[in-house]
């Protein structure tokens, strides 16, 4: 790597030249003027919320997934366990066990967003620590192994029989493949995305990217579907078809007064 490319190859450069790293402002600040229009038009600043009655804000703000979850279908998520601040962590056990959850699980802030709060949990030790550390209502539940999620965005009028698929975003998770020679760090340092969350993995994996993967083994090293926790989002709306825009219609219809979303989907 020569002068140059080790310049940029730094996080201030690959953030400045790849603007899905910038800030929510810098993105959308261009929106707001828009917004401000439609919202003094419409005596509302949540003016859009309409279009999801049931859920807070319309699902664009604060929402809980307390009160979202009995919405959905229990057959579409995964069995959770809800819990409030202050916890105590033989308590959060207890009642995990008693619902059936078998570690490994994953614990979320009730009211999150950009992967916020998410941690996956091994064992006992793992969910005192996190109980000890919630700052927040929290949920625990259990982890869906799919390797594949994406998501799907759905909207549908009211006055529709039928509701459409508009974007498909699929997710790859952040991995690293072995060489059989450079260290997990190492092979994280050449990869200009690792480096963007490069701190957080030290601070999440310790000791354990001081090893050295054998050739060819692909290794996982941020399993969240999360743009800030390192998944990479790759446009797959070629793959909306009429069986798919059924089979998604179908399951936002049971949902109550949901018209318009996007379904994380593992």
């Amino acid at each position: 790597m020569n002068f140059l490319q080790r310049i940029f190859h730094r996080p201030f450069f690959i953030k400045l030249f790849n603007w899905e790293y910038w800030s929510f402002t810098a993105v959308y600040g261009w929106v707001y003027p828009c917004w401000l229009l439609i919202c003094i038009r419409s005596r509302s600043m949540f003016f859009f919320a309409a279009a999801n009655p049931r859920i807070k804000n319309g699902g664009f703000l604060n929402e809980s997934k307390k009160d979202i979850t009995p919405l959905i279908p229990a057959l579409y998520h995964p069995k959770t366990v809800f819990f409030s601040i202050p916890a105590n962590g033989d308590i959060v056990l207890h009642q995990i066990k008693e619902k059936g959850l078998m570690f490994p699980l994953i614990g979320k802030p009730d009211i999150g967003g950009r992967g916020r709060g998410i941690k996956a949990l091994k064992d006992e030790e793992d969910v005192r620590r996190y109980v000890s550390g919630a700052y927040l209502d929290f949920h625990i539940q259990e982890y869906v192994h799919y390797k594949k999620e994406v998501g799907i965005f759905y909207h549908r009028y009211p006055d529709n029989e039928s509701g459409s698929i508009t974007g498909i975003v699929r997710k790859e998770f952040l991995s690293v493949v072995g060489d059989g020679i450079h260290t997990i760090h190492q092979l994280l340092v050449q990869s200009k995305r690792a480096m963007i969350y490069l701190q957080s993995l030290e601070n999440i994996h310790g000791k354990l990217l001081n090893s050295v993967l054998p050739a060819g083994e692909r290794m996982i090293v941020s399993p969240y579907g999360n743009h800030a926790r390192g998944a990479l989002f790759i446009d797959d709306s070629h793959l909306i078809d009429q069986e798919l825009t059924a089979t998604i219609d179908s399951i936002c219809r049971q949902i109550p007064d949901f018209h318009y979303g996007r379904l994380d989907i593992r």
